[in-house]
């Protein structure tokens, strides 16, 4: 005999005090039955009239927004976008939030991912518990950096014009211009041309360069419109059969400048979306790292090859970098940045099946910047065997880094350095670098 399904609860209200931050840009409230509310648009401290947007009666937790603001917070502003709110677009979570308390409830969700994940508080991670913003970000309230500069736009089947997401949905919110956009990307006038046929628009701006970039991804069926924009750009498509990126026109990459280098990045592959971002992460790293000349390093998840470029220029001709990246374009494309470099070499392939076939037991300097999941155990095992000086952990999301730095720590390392960095303002999201070193050293 089946059993009754459960009675859904989106579109309950109810009264509640919001209670602390929690990962994912939402606070945590409770009905006056206990059930947990994982509510956006509010700020810790604030009484709310929360609406289930997702849940049903039994369920763990209830998603909710809050609809009406009955005690504000300090730290409330009105948003900055007027697509920000409930119901509306799903790219920003903190535009109603002073950008100080932005940063500050982002120290508060790393601070207690490590305290759960690692059992670290600040002091023992070696930070001072702020979040720094990137340079020129610090603004007055009601301003909003403009810094994101690849935008990937939903196009509306209806209309076939191009907006952003609702927050977990597939609905598309029109948007005549996003503010956080870069220049670059702003300039493009993507939100007034007809898209028709056309799933997604991915706009890239790159950094130290004019050049600019579309990535059009068609529905099924679909036929490409002719680009006029109000830019010079070149154009890609993602193929419906096998999801590659192809050139229509132009070149099929962008140059990205960073670390006194150029770099080349192919097909929309990964480059840190904030223009200050790649020289604020290396900048902390090679801090953190203090190469040597002669040493033997790894970048892993390397990408195109920005830390291993800053690592190579560092150890010199005696020194020798491996680079490790799974993506085949990507590798392409590091070894074309990298190739003035006799002693790096970058391999094809998942960091955890490579590394132990390059037959490497010793190294003295190690950087990974793995995706959002993590290294996982299997990977910091090894590397914790390798004995190396220092350790660099390029993290974008808290969670995955406590976790991590709790396995490191299984293996003998300990964290001797922790910096946070806001680069991804009006969002929940930010940019950690920890700086590890062998139990004892230094102690």
């Amino acid at each position: 005999m089946q059993a009754e399904p459960k009675k859904s609860l989106v579109g309950e209200e109810y009264e509640v005090e919001v209670g602390p931050v929690a990962h994912g840009g939402h606070c945590i409230a409770r009905t006056d039955e206990g059930q947990v509310l994982f509510v956006r648009h509010a700020l810790p401290g604030e009484r709310v009239l929360a609406r289930v947007t997702d849940g049903e009666e039994g369920a763990r937790f209830l998603r909710a927004d809050a609809v009406e603001i009955l005690t504000a917070s300090k730290d409330r502003i009105e948003p900055p976008c007027p697509y920000a709110g409930p119901g509306q677009c799903g790219g920003c979570d903190w535009q109603h939030a002073k950008p100080g308390a932005q940063r500050r409830l982002k120290g508060e969700v790393l601070a207690e991912q490590l305290k759960r994940l690692a059992d670290l508080t600040p002091e023992e991670a070696g930070w001072d518990g702020t979040v720094v913003p990137a340079e020129g970000d610090k603004l007055p309230t009601g301003q909003v950096p403009q810094w994101r500069t690849r935008v990937q736009y939903a196009v509306d089947t209806e209309t076939g014009l191009a907006g952003l997401r609702r927050h977990r949905s597939h609905e598309v919110e029109a948007i005549d211009h996003c503010m956080i956009a870069a220049p670059g990307v702003s300039e493009l006038g993507i939100e007034k041309r007809d898209w028709s046929g056309m799933e997604t628009v991915e706009a890239i701006a790159a950094t130290g360069s004019q050049d600019r970039q579309v990535i059009l991804t068609p529905r099924p069926g679909g036929r490409l419109p002719i680009v006029e924009l109000d830019r010079p750009v070149s154009v890609l498509r993602v193929e419906e059969k096998d999801g590659g990126v192809h050139r229509v026109h132009g070149r099929p990459f962008v140059r990205e400048r960073a670390d006194d280098r150029t770099y080349r990045v192919g097909n929309g592959g990964f480059w840190q979306v904030h223009p200050k971002s790649a020289d604020t992460l290396v900048t902390a790293v090679m801090q953190g790292l203090l190469p040597r000349k002669g040493d033997m390093a790894l970048d892993l998840y390397c990408g195109v090859g920005l830390f291993a470029g800053a690592l190579a220029d560092r150890v010199g001709e005696a020194g020798a970098v491996l680079g490790i990246e799974s993506g085949k374009r990507a590798v392409e494309d590091a070894r074309h940045n990298l190739a003035a470099f006799d002693r790096v070499r970058i391999e094809q392939g998942k960091v955890e099946a490579v590394l132990p076939r390059t037959g490497i037991t010793e190294v003295d300097l190690i950087v990974l910047d793995p995706p959002r999941a993590g290294a996982g155990r299997r990977t910091v095992e090894h590397l914790s065997s390798l004995g190396a000086r220092r350790i660099a952990y390029v993290a974008c999301d808290p969670a995955a880094l406590a976790r991590d730095l709790g396995y490191f720590r299984d293996g003998g390392y300990r964290v001797r350095m922790l910096r946070a960095f806001d680069l991804f303002p009006m969002t929940h999201h930010l940019e950690c670098v920890a700086i590890l070193e062998p139990v004892g050293k230094g102690a």
